[in-house]
């Protein structure tokens, strides 16, 4: 009987794995290298949640920020096992101050924050290009009197009534996938 620590796994792909898969010369299953989109993690205090989002972020093109006190380090067991082998392709960007996310892109680039508290359906949301998607921490989410104050930009995913709200990588895919839905169009 083989002992777990004596497999070697292989995490690229073979030439015979490769051929599995449709060409993306040929398959509109791909999406562009980039995706335009820039993904903002707000506090988040689970490193596999954030690890999961690296992963997306890697699978999708988009690039990710983490801003203000980790509930983890970035050198994470948890954080490394949930990002799989994609931490080579997406390092998240980790910022003390959301105003130096906002540093790096254009002022006049579309901010949507996504929380629970927002009254606007993700489904009535026409998503520009080039956006940035914020979300808050698993705990708390974005501060209350913070998304009032941002209704016009704010979205919530909908959900039944009486439920809290989604996990955190959860939500990120959703809204992710609805963006490049759109912006597929």
């Amino acid at each position: 009987m083989m002992m777990t620590q004596d497999i070697k796994l292989q995490m690229s792909m073979t030439s015979e794995e490769k051929a599995l898969y449709p060409s993306p010369a040929t398959s509109s299953a791909y999406l562009p290298a980039s995706s335009g989109v820039s993904i903002v993690l707000v506090e988040p205090q689970i490193p596999q949640n954030t690890g999961n989002i690296m992963r997306l972020a890697a699978c999708t093109g988009s690039k990710l920020y983490l801003v203000g006190h980790l509930g983890f380090r970035l050198d994470d067991k948890g954080l490394r096992r949930s990002a799989m082998d994609y931490e080579d392709v997406v390092q998240p960007t980790h910022h003390y101050e959301f105003q130096a996310v906002l540093d790096e892109h254009p002022p006049e680039t579309p901010l949507f924050y996504l929380s629970a508290k927002a009254e606007k359906s993700l489904w009535d949301v026409d998503f520009p290009p080039n956006a940035l998607l914020v979300f808050g921490s698993e705990t708390k989410g974005l501060p209350a009197s913070f998304v009032k104050s941002q209704q016009a930009h704010a979205i919530r995913i909908p959900m039944v009534e009486g439920v809290r709200s989604h996990n955190l990588s959860n939500s990120v895919a959703i809204v992710l996938y609805e963006f490049l839905r759109q912006s597929q169009n």
